[in-house]
């Protein structure tokens, strides 16, 4: 006769475990506390070994009680890489362990709380110098950030280490330097401090040139875009790097633009079906992602594709060689001979 642990919900938090029987032979699955929230992504890591905390008090204050370091995992249901983390980490019984017997564990949807997700997001990329999901916070039990990434893999492996090794390293030093750990989460509150509540100030000219310049350093001269794979759509950094080209007509700022945008509508990053664009290409441009876009970030791609800017002369590019043409708008049937028009 087998048994499993469903948690239940009572005026008080949780209410101890229920043993329920499963002699019957019907499948069941051990439960963690995600189990009683709405968030379909919540939902989804339910099952994970992984002793999962909701957003809240109550899982601060058993982090502050053990003297433990938190573990936040902020991610969304159509984030393909947070479903990576997932099968490689979150499943895995061993890493589940590490994370259970060193960490009090919160896993967050960015779409549910996006204030949690807003505060975080500028802390890792301060701490970074990039961002994306799932993003992996480690905290303090006060809350503040002392060490920060975001998709780990399960071993080291292209340069990054693995996830288990994070883990290790990151309670190690919570445990062993714990003055180094307070120096970090003090720099990174003061840093995010001073962005929030600095005194308005105006930006020159040159320093916009200087941003757009370092940013032309990570281009990618074949495959558009900035830096590596995975590939993401770089909204906002076309959107900047418009403005910056227009005034001067900057023609390497627009060769960097009309290049981007090309590889994203000629590439695999393009929605044969319904138009518009994934969030990201895994590999190359050639290949789509496993994941549909959100809609917020569809419209910000969609706002970059249509620049308040004076047209260009290669407004719509040539095809590129081997690649599928972007869909062409419909004709106007009312400029259609009559006989076309009738004719269905």
């Amino acid at each position: 006769m087998r048994s499993f642990i469903v948690l239940r919900r009572s005026a008080f938090g949780y209410a101890p475990p229920a043993i329920q029987d499963d002699s019957d032979g019907i499948h069941s699955e051990l439960m963690n506390r995600l189990a009683n929230e709405t968030s379909p992504y919540l939902l989804q890591h339910a099952h994970n070994p992984v002793d999962w905390y909701p957003w809240g008090d109550e899982a601060f204050a058993k982090a502050r009680a053990e003297d433990k370091p938190v573990f936040l995992s902020i991610g969304y249901s159509a984030c393909h890489w947070c479903h990576v983390m997932e099968r490689e980490s979150f499943e895995n019984e061993a890493t589940a362990d590490v994370l259970n017997e060193h960490f009090v564990s919160i896993k967050v949807d960015r779409e549910e709380r996006p204030d949690v997700d807003s505060i975080y997001m500028e802390a890792v990329q301060m701490m970074t110098g990039h961002g994306g999901w799932p993003m992996s916070m480690f905290l303090t039990p006060a809350g503040a950030p002392f060490y920060a990434g975001t998709y780990f893999p399960p071993d080291d492996r292209h340069g990054m280490p693995g996830f288990r090794r994070v883990l290790e390293h990151v309670a190690h030093t919570y445990r062993d330097r714990r003055g180094d750990v307070d120096a970090a989460s003090a720099e990174v509150i003061r840093g995010i401090s001073t962005v929030k509540f600095q005194g308005g100030g105006t930006l020159e000219h040159d320093e916009l040139d200087r941003a757009a310049a370092r940013i032309a350093q990570s281009y990618d001269a074949v495959n558009g875009g900035f830096g590596g794979a995975p590939k993401f759509p770089p909204s906002m950094t076309l959107d900047f790097l418009m403005q910056s080209a227009c005034p001067t007509n900057d023609r390497a700022l627009d060769g960097i633009i009309v290049n981007t945008l090309t590889n994203m509508a000629c590439g695999g990053m393009y929605r044969r079906i319904g138009g518009g664009f994934h969030p990201y290409s895994p590999h190359s441009p050639r290949l789509p992602p496993p994941a549909s876009p959100a809609g917020s970030a569809r419209v910000r791609r969609a706002r970059a594709c249509i620049p308040p800017a004076p047209p260009r002369r290669n407004a719509q590019p040539a095809r590129a060689p081997g690649r599928a043409p972007a869909r062409a708008p419909p004709p106007d049937p009312h400029s259609a001979p009559a006989h076309a028009r009738s004719s269905g």
